[in-house]
């Protein structure tokens, strides 16, 4: 396998932050686990080896600007609001007079006292002082450092809390940004804590049963039993039905990579995340939405690398050998991946460190090192080789197995990811007869799933070294009733076209930014009877259906999928059918 960046669906090209919000600032750092680690535990902020004051702080006072005259507050002044919403980065909404304040750490329905911090012509932002009246929804988070990491959003909202807000925000994009008509029993159904509760209960639930099951029958008889209610013409007057965020049964632990950035301190090497808004990085132990067996190769390899003498890179000074420490666990099968991104080929000590790294932690099945030599944030370098073990690990989603190699893309929550797939499937209203496009399809990992119902299914992807890794896991299955093509899909598709290739079905999948307006085109000029729209940008997924629906497709319905909890991102699936078709 190829160990070239992946876009793996696409989603490398999200990261602005987990992302799938979880990008540089170590994948690693988004905790989960109820119990709350000890106080040695708690993190400790140091500077990148030999950095200076000048690399984490303002070289300069920055100019403050002109106080903007005619509005309801000031910078510095303390005022009491109510907390009437929240926006898409998890802070809360409130006015002051009228004037909207954005409010780290405040909940919908709470009271807070709050100071101004910063002013703007139609709004501002503030920092919490004092929640007058809780929201039944806070609980205490239970990182201990929490507010210094950033990497959760809202630690501090219940679960069941998250999971309504998080399909809100769904039905908020889908009517603001897309202008599209939501139905009003679901648009409140979530709307009182009782109700609310009681379907995030049944969601948890819906999500840890098997995505599809023999008993159900095909997709297309379960689809047009399940939406017989909501396709007759008054329903579609109705709106679209936005069903409640699908969670998990234990929002913990989930996570099965971890990317960790490295520094030094007197006692040796650190390594966990950058604190919001900088580079100086946190020291860690336990993140406690990482799989623990993550938590514990970081450690010893820490305190391996210490013992050794192993230098920590430096940002400033382009010096040092060891950049990040990345694990990867197959939470199948159980095997593990550890790859060292070093700033150079030689590691002094190599068979000592291998050897001592087999020794703790003999669970490891490949080692490998990665050459990043340039001075650059980003994570991986051109090179990668294996120090020990072999070049892959082997992981399933549902029945499909994948091999992952040191940079092949892989979703980060393999539990919450069959319950995507399954979702996706289960739209698609496969009988077997299909033929499926599936456009942005990376790895294949999608494609796969959809092999397995289908009569045959294309995918397509720009990255070449995804394709690589689509075609070996497809050989990995034994699946040939699916092929792959690198080019970009708006290009490839209507190539297709042209060879007779007509598409019952076409999934997307598309980074942030959603479709590729040419790609929209592509689907309204191939007309197939269903689209299935996969989405991590609720707010691009509503722009594209309107897209869509202005083409002559109507968007049926809408699971949230709570694939990073405790974070403010959200994924979801639409299903749209050609207008005057019935699934």
């Amino acid at each position: 396998m190829s160990n070239t960046n992946r876009s793996g669906r696409g989603k490398n090209r999200r990261n602005s932050a987990a992302s799938q919000g979880q990008g540089n600032a170590m994948a690693s750092r988004q905790p989960g686990k109820s119990s709350r680690p000890s106080s040695r535990q708690q993190g400790k902020e140091v500077r990148p080896q030999g950095a200076s004051l000048s690399a984490v702080r303002p070289k300069g006072r920055a100019r403050e600007s002109a106080p903007i005259e005619g509005l309801p507050v000031s910078k510095n002044e303390e005022t009491v609001i109510d907390i009437i919403g929240m926006n898409h980065d998890g802070e809360g909404v409130g006015r002051a007079n009228g004037y909207t304040l954005f409010v780290q750490g405040a909940l919908p329905g709470e009271t807070v006292r709050v100071r101004v911090m910063k002013t703007k012509k139609q709004y501002g932002y503030a920092k919490l002082l004092e929640i007058v009246k809780a929201s039944p929804d806070r609980v205490s988070a239970p990182c201990p450092i929490y507010d210094q990491c950033g990497g959760c959003q809202i630690q501090h909202m219940s679960y069941a809390g998250q999971l309504a807000w998080k399909r809100q925000l769904v039905v908020d994009n889908l009517q603001r940004i897309g202008k599209l008509n939501v139905m009003v029993e679901d648009a409140g159904a979530q709307g009182d804590e009782a109700n609310r509760n009681r379907l995030s209960e049944e969601n948890v639930d819906q999500a840890a049963e098997p995505a599809i099951t023999e008993e159900q029958g095909n997709g297309s008889n379960r689809i047009r039993l399940r939406l017989e209610g909501v396709m007759n013409e008054e329903a579609a007057e109705q709106g679209i039905r936005v069903l409640p965020t699908m969670g998990m049964n234990e929002p913990w632990r989930y996570r099965n990579k971890a990317q960790v950035p490295i520094g030094v301190t007197e006692g040796g090497l650190v390594g966990g995340f950058y604190a919001k808004g900088s580079h100086r990085i946190i020291d860690m132990e336990t993140c406690l939405i990482q799989h623990e067996h993550n938590d514990e190769v970081v450690a010893k390899v820490k305190e391996i690398g210490s013992h050794l003498g192993i230098s920590a890179y430096n940002e400033e000074t382009g010096r040092g050998l060891l950049r990040h420490v990345v694990v990867k666990k197959a939470f199948r099968t159980g095997e593990m991946m550890l790859v060292l991104v070093t700033n150079g080929r030689d590691i002094p000590h190599k068979d000592e460190w291998i050897g001592s790294i087999r020794e703790a932690i003999p669970h490891v099945a490949s080692i490998c090192q990665n050459v990043n030599k340039k001075q650059t944030n980003v994570i991986f370098g051109d090179e990668t080789r294996v120090l020990w073990g072999r070049d892959v690990i082997y992981d399933y989603i549902g029945d499909v197995q994948f091999a992952i190699s040191p940079r092949s893309f892989y979703q980060v929550n393999p539990v919450q990811t069959e319950v995507l797939y399954g979702k996706t499937v289960e739209y698609a209203g496969l009988s077997g007869k299909e033929t499926v496009i599936d456009a942005y399809c990376g790895i294949g990992t999608i494609s796969l799933f959809l092999a397995q119902h289908a009569d045959q299914v294309y995918g397509v992807e720009i990255v070449p070294e995804a394709i690589d890794d689509a075609r070996s896991n497809a050989l990995l299955n034994e699946m040939k009733n699916v092929k792959f093509e690198v080019g970009a899909s708006e290009d490839v598709i209507p190539r297709w076209k042209e060879q007779g290739i007509e598409a019952d079905v076409i999934v997307v999948d598309p980074p942030r930014k959603g479709c590729d307006p040419r790609l929209l085109d592509t689907i309204l000029e191939m007309k197939p009877e269903r689209v299935v729209y996969v989405s991590c940008n609720p707010s691009t997924l509503a722009r594209d259906l309107r897209v869509l629906e202005d083409g002559g497709y109507r968007t049926v319905e809408v699971t949230p999928v709570d694939m990073f909890p405790h974070t403010v991102h959200v994924e979801s699936v639409a299903m749209l059918v050609k207008s005057g078709v019935t699934p």
